[in-house]
């Protein structure tokens, strides 16, 4: 599975450990997430999404416009 975690995460400059201190997501989760091992639930997309400031369509690849639609 594609997703945009690990593009969205380097451009704000940050490891997955300063991303787990900020939204409680376990380190160990994240790296699995930005490598397609697993599929992030919905609570946890919406975490995320909230963080990044996109839509969690933009995380998931299913649309290339970051902006929220609110």
């Amino acid at each position: 599975m594609k997703n945009n975690l690990r593009k969205l995460r380097k451009e704000k400059g940050i490891t997955q450990i300063a991303l787990q201190m900020s939204t409680g997501i376990e380190q160990a989760l994240l790296s699995k997430f930005e490598n397609g091992e697993r599929v992030p639930p919905t609570e946890t997309l919406i975490i995320l999404a909230d963080f990044y400031g996109v839509s969690m369509d933009y995380i998931m690849c299913r649309t290339e416009n970051p902006k929220m639609n609110k």
